[in-house]
């Protein structure tokens, strides 16, 4: 029996990087002696242990065979005469399919150092066109190494793989799994631009994917296209190293611009609620987390409101507050500020512009919560005043406060 390092280790090493969580391929072991030497098992569709101390996982080298469409459809076969490089040549791409002995040989019969040091993401073989999974795999891995280009014939292969309806057979959690990740990337724009260019953006995401080429107002977004206003938006997120919430919501943002009949463009009048109901499709498509969908919600329907807030006065920001639910939840209406934040940031020309908006919201919320409610409802219920009246002089008290604070 032997075993090899193999995976994001060895690529992450070999990139001088940190690296992750420690992977072995087991070569010449059945199940049976792997148990017999304190391993634990763990997997149920192929043979994966983890080890007796260090818990890291232990995999017996496999092959695989493509039965049925989607990423299920597989077939996998372990045994003590599958090779090291059989188990290497089933992985998704040359950087993923190096391995490395315990004694710091490395193992890498399909190019995957060279690959690394020419900054290419290539397949290992044709047999990444079996899971579509590989696709979302392949943009993650763009988004999180920019200076990497993918290989022509690869980018040739994914376009094929969607042709064949492969991406249709996508199962939700594996797709939110993956663009969620892909949203945390140092550059989450190019997870979006690898999967349009390969023509599985129009199939998981439409609503995303028809915002290119939609005009806006120039004196607003100079870089007039809808497109490449939110791929900005995307890495402005990365660069303020937003949560994925936020970094959902600026996804979903405009939405509704691609769905502005040709007559009222380049205005987009009403955009907001548009947007509002794709994004609750998207959500509902990919099983969206809640927080997730709930933080887009409010920042697709009130970031206009929230960029004009300057001009507002203290009521009109109060019942801001109130329709983003700040009062009682004051850390989502924080993340609603920096999705807003990015949203203004992100276009040509303004990325290093202060976003004053937030700080005065942020400012009114404190003015808002910092009211004594209960003083005013006893002051109140002894004037006789009650239940709606009470809740009226407690929103008069707090546009007072609002109004007195943002004049100082």
């Amino acid at each position: 029996m032997q075993r090899y390092l193999v995976g994001g280790a060895v690529r992450d090493r070999l990139l001088g990087q940190p690296e992750g969580d420690r992977d072995w391929v087991v070569v010449g072991a059945t199940p049976a002696e792997m148990l017999e030497m304190g391993f634990a098992p763990v997997g149920r569709d192929f043979p994966v242990f983890l080890h007796p101390e260090t818990r890291e996982e232990h995999a017996l080298a496999r092959t695989e065979r493509k039965t049925a469409p989607g990423y299920h459809g597989f077939v996998f076969h372990a045994a003590p005469e599958v090779t090291l490089e059989q188990d290497l040549a089933r992985r998704d791409l040359t950087i993923n399919a190096i391995a490395q002995h315990e004694d710091g040989t490395l193992v890498d019969p399909f190019g995957g150092a060279r690959d690394l040091s020419r900054r290419v993401l290539r397949h290992v073989s044709d047999a990444f066109a079996e899971d579509p999974v590989r696709i979302l795999r392949l943009a993650r891995f763009a988004a999180r190494w920019p200076e990497f280009t993918v290989a022509p014939e690869t980018m040739a292969l994914v376009r094929r793989m969607v042709a064949a309806g492969e991406v249709d057979a996508l199962v939700p959690e594996r797709v939110w799994q993956e663009l969620a990740r892909g949203l945390m990337e140092r550059r989450p724009s190019r997870l979006f631009e690898l999967l349009r260019e390969g023509g599985a953006l129009a199939r998981l995401l439409p609503e995303v994917d028809r915002l290119w080429g939609v005009p806006q107002p120039a004196e607003h977004h100079p870089e007039v296209d809808t497109g490449v206003h939110l791929m900005l938006v995307l890495d402005m997120a990365a660069r303020l190293e937003a949560p994925l919430t936020v970094r959902f919501a600026c996804l979903c943002h405009d939405l509704g611009k691609g769905t502005t009949p040709p007559d009222e463009l380049p205005r987009h009048r009403g955009h907001e609620e548009r947007s509002v109901a794709l994004l609750h499709d998207v959500a509902e498509r990919w099983r969206v987390p809640a927080a997730c969908r709930e933080l887009a919600e409010v920042v697709a329907r009130e970031h206009g409101n929230v960029h004009r807030s300057g001009t507002l006065d203290a009521a009109a920001v109060l019942r801001l507050l109130e329709r983003c639910d700040a009062l009682r939840r004051p850390e989502r209406f924080e993340e609603l500020l920096l999705a807003c934040e990015c949203d203004a940031r992100g276009r040509s020309g303004h990325s290093e512009e202060a976003y004053p908006q937030r700080e005065r919201l942020r400012a009114a919320l404190q003015l808002a919560r910092g009211v004594d409610t209960a003083a005013v409802a006893r002051e109140a219920a002894a004037r006789g005043a009650g239940g709606p009246e009470i809740g009226e002089r407690i929103h008069l008290a707090r546009t007072r406060a609002i109004a007195g604070g943002l004049a100082a």
